[in-house]
């Protein structure tokens, strides 16, 4: 993969047997990449680039001026998100293993006495994990008869610029534990979106070709991911 820099903007260049340059700008933070024919010329590629400059920064900025969360402190009355609805916490300090509690209008997190707020949320975030690994095998085993391939694992993290990724040689996949606060089927296309990787490496016209066929209304869902809340920094 090579690079470029227009300014102070990096775009990747991966070079495929495609047709056409595709131009592509990444949420949340607005990573560039740019996949162009196996023959073309890093010349052609930047004057390319340079002409749509003003739309590259254009998205870049309305990914920055995005909302996000405002930082949590793990305390009492505090509101919190789990799959696009919001919950009060409720915090109780007992002398037993720490764990979370889910019922139709609170998140009950509870930690032994003069547990800190960063074991708080330390502790809500394996809970974050557990509801993701809850649900995550089923609906990419789904996928995986529906497109006709093998994942050979998952992977659950912090990602401060990626919803998900895919390691294509591996046949791994990552996927963000923000995702939990969103809806599930937002959690879906993140899941359909990587596991496309594993057919279609790049954003190249068959990993679009894919999406359109199997999940018609991707760009619906990345538009709303995109507008939704990122985690605060």
């Amino acid at each position: 993969m090579d690079t470029f820099l227009l300014g102070n903007i990096e775009i990747a260049v991966t070079r495929k047997d495609v047709k056409n340059v595709h131009l592509t700008v990444h949420p949340p933070e607005g990573r560039v990449t740019l996949v162009a024919p196996t023959r073309s010329r890093m010349d052609v590629l930047r004057a390319y680039a340079i002409t749509r400059l003003g739309w590259i920064r254009k998205q870049q900025a309305e990914f920055r001026a995005q909302a996000r969360e405002t930082p949590r402190r793990h305390t009492t009355r505090e509101s919190h998100i789990l799959w696009g609805r919001r919950y009060l916490l409720d915090v109780q300090y007992v002398e037993a293993r720490p764990g979370v509690r889910l019922d139709h209008k609170r998140v009950t997190l509870m930690v032994r006495p003069g547990t800190g707020e960063m074991k708080r949320a330390e502790v809500m975030h394996a809970w974050h994990k557990a509801q993701l690994h809850a649900v995550l095998p089923d609906l990419i085993g789904a996928w995986e008869r529906r497109l006709g391939v093998k994942l050979n694992g998952y992977y659950l993290q912090r990602m401060k610029t990626r919803w998900g990724s895919c390691n294509h040689a591996r046949g791994h996949i990552r996927l963000n534990t923000e995702l939990v606060k969103k809806p599930r089927h937002l959690l879906e296309y993140v899941v359909v979106h990587e596991l496309a990787h594993l057919i279609a490496p790049t954003h190249d016209e068959r990993f679009i070709a894919l999406l359109d066929e199997h999940f018609p209304r991707w760009r619906e869902a990345r538009a709303e991911l995109n507008s939704l809340p990122l985690a605060a920094q």
